[in-house]
């Protein structure tokens, strides 16, 4: 089976930004309309920020809209390093309900990942989206080589979420992370990756050519993902 896949290809990151925030906001309306709420999960990371400045601008009744991290770090709230801090400074304020993944009581990585995913539990599931960026490594999520990627890719198909050590740790944030699982990540409504530069495009082009064999973790997470990928790119 081939995983069908879109690429949307723009001038600058301004002009994909403004796109990706409008397919972001239909998503999300939809599911709205259908259920009178939506559950989506945001990548982390400073390459998608002015996709959710520009989707909080949006008239969307916020008080209804569930927000997760597709991944964080296991740092405290407020850390430079947090995702759902980042992602929690834009949209708390429009009145959106935006869970942490990290439990600070938790005594280690993998107790993290098991609280992140009781918590998940109680979330209305499948996601409406998930939106993943792309690591200069092929990374997805926080799905990382490391002790803990095949559980990661191969777990129990009703586990959302886990705790991974990756190996080697990224010197740009060093620590352990809680990350969705890849049974989590196929299983959204609607799956989108937005990515910039030349080099993540040709390792994302690579990994998708590799498929299941891939060497690239979103090479392995993409295989066989029975919906479409609409991937969003600007140079």
């Amino acid at each position: 089976m081939t995983t069908e896949i879109e690429w949307w290809d723009y001038e600058g990151a301004d002009e994909m930004a403004e796109a990706v925030a409008g397919d972001i906001g239909f998503i999300i309306e939809s599911a709205i309309d259908a259920r009178g709420a939506a559950v989506i999960a945001l990548a982390g990371g400073k390459t998608p920020l002015p996709i959710y400045e520009k989707l909080a601008k949006a008239k969307i009744d916020w008080k209804r809209v569930t927000i997760i991290p597709g991944d964080d770090r296991i740092v405290p709230l407020g850390d430079p390093l947090s995702n759902v801090t980042a992602i929690g400074k834009i949209f708390i304020p429009k009145g959106a309900r935006v869970l942490p993944l990290v439990s600070d009581k938790a005594p280690d990585y993998k107790a993290a990942g098991r609280s992140a995913d009781a918590l998940l539990q109680d979330v209305h599931w499948p996601l409406d989206l998930c939106l993943l960026g792309v690591g200069g490594d092929g990374h997805c999520a926080s799905i990382f080589p490391g002790p803990d990627f095949d559980e990661a890719l191969n777990g129990p198909k009703e586990r959302r979420a886990l705790g991974v050590m990756p190996d080697p740790l990224p010197p740009e944030a060093p620590v352990a992370r809680v990350t969705l699982s890849r049974a989590a990540i196929v299983s959204a409504r609607a799956l989108m990756i937005a990515i910039t530069g030349e080099a993540k495009k040709e390792v994302l082009e690579a990994a998708i050519e590799q498929g299941a064999s891939s060497s690239y973790p979103v090479g392995r997470v993409l295989a066989d993902v029975e919906l479409p990928v609409d991937i969003h790119w600007a140079a």
